[in-house]
């Protein structure tokens, strides 16, 4: 009698499991998301990601926050500075004239420090008025301002230093040892060479990444890039801003994953596979390895008539970890800014659920049994 209603009472509890549809989990199925994608009248688009997928999708435009950079090609500069507006110079004038105008018999030399170069690009000399050096060396403008002084002091010599103003230096702004204002010692000081004098990059910034302001222009490329190619090795301009920051794209991790969280990226393109690397794989015991889905959100000018691009704005992409294709075809698909990667939970969860139950009530009886 105990047994038949041991295992009607069974029964009852394996048909009211049944009854309930699928139990709680931590995520959706997989066949819950693709059957809404199928009945939600063309609302989503689904597709799964295969090598014969891979060119098409290639094709289409980007999404999320994406920076459209170009970086300025390495040139070669002189190994001498130019005098510019605000820069400071320095004189020394020499005369044995026993009449001089600017020196005496007891003090042949005479010196004049702190002499800034206006915005016109001229300094004031004594007794000779304004002379024009802007975009000159320093031995050139020495040059000149003898050849000025000759008219009244024919035997004079010049000697010049320049200490560069803002027109001749540059800033480097954060994610660097020593942020600051650095001059530009030559016409061929070059952003690695900044990143130097300036402490280096900081080792905690997560795929840094490095702008140049030129006036009005912003050019950017990544850290990983500048080190990797010489010919990203730019020449700097007074004015230059430098910055160096923290990679800011990052995608989404949900579901059935080792981590629900959100990742920066790590590198400057990431692909399914290292996605999955970087969330932590899938959880063995609940995920469905057929069911890993990026979902991915399209401008609307990506399904304009004539544009290669998805049949819907809102996009499923399906990754079946359990094929050699699958498997392969991750390694190639692209990860945007903003995707979720998501991976489902195991219909086997339920199943598992159903039998810990049925165990549970077994186990309970026999107690009550023996009782």
């Amino acid at each position: 009698m105990t047994i038949i209603r041991t295992a009607s009472i069974v029964a009852g509890l394996a048909l009211l499991v049944a009854g309930c549809g699928s139990l709680p989990s931590g995520g959706p199925e997989r066949r819950e998301i693709i059957h809404q994608a199928d009945s939600e009248a063309g609302e989503f688009a689904v597709y799964p990601v295969t090598r014969a997928f891979l060119p098409s999708v290639a094709t289409w435009p980007p999404t999320g926050d994406q920076e459209h950079l170009s970086w300025i090609g390495r040139t070669t500069g002189a190994r001498n500075q130019i005098i510019q507006p605000g820069d400071t110079l320095a004189m020394q004038i020499w005369d044995s004239s026993e009449n001089s105008l600017l020196t005496s018999v007891d003090d042949p030399v005479v010196s004049l420090e702190n002499v800034e170069v206006a915005a016109n690009g001229t300094i004031f000399l004594p007794y000779v008025g304004d002379v024009s050096i802007i975009g000159l060396t320093p031995d050139l403008a020495r040059t000149e301002l003898q050849t000025a002084l000759e008219a009244i002091v024919p035997s004079a010599q010049v000697q010049v230093s320049m200490t560069e103003g803002r027109l001749n230096s540059v800033d480097l702004v954060g994610g660097v040892g020593a942020p600051g204002t650095y001059p530009i010692p030559d016409r061929n000081f070059t952003v690695r060479s900044l990143l130097a004098v300036g402490g280096g990059v900081d080792s905690g910034l997560n795929n840094p990444q490095i702008r140049v302001v030129r006036g009005s222009q912003i050019y950017g490329t990544s850290v990983d890039d500048l080190f990797d190619r010489p010919q990203f090795d730019t020449l700097l301009r007074g004015g230059d801003q430098v910055i160096v920051e923290e990679d800011r794209r990052y995608f989404l991790s949900f579901g059935a994953t080792g981590i629900e969280d959100l990742h920066i990226f790590p590198k400057d393109d990431v692909s399914a596979m290292d996605a999955l690397s970087i969330i932590g794989g899938v959880t063995e015991t609940r995920a469905d390895p057929q069911g890993l889905l990026i979902l991915r959100e399209y401008p609307a000018s990506a399904i304009a008539p004539g544009q290669r691009g998805p049949r819907q704005t809102r996009v499923i992409f399906t990754v079946d970890l359990t094929s050699a294709d699958g498997l392969f075809s991750a390694r190639q698909f692209e990860i945007n800014p903003q995707d979720l990667v998501m991976a489902t939970e195991s219909p086997i969860n339920d199943v598992n659920t159903i039998f810990n139950l049925v165990g549970n009530a077994f186990g309970l009886f026999n107690v009550a049994g023996s009782l």
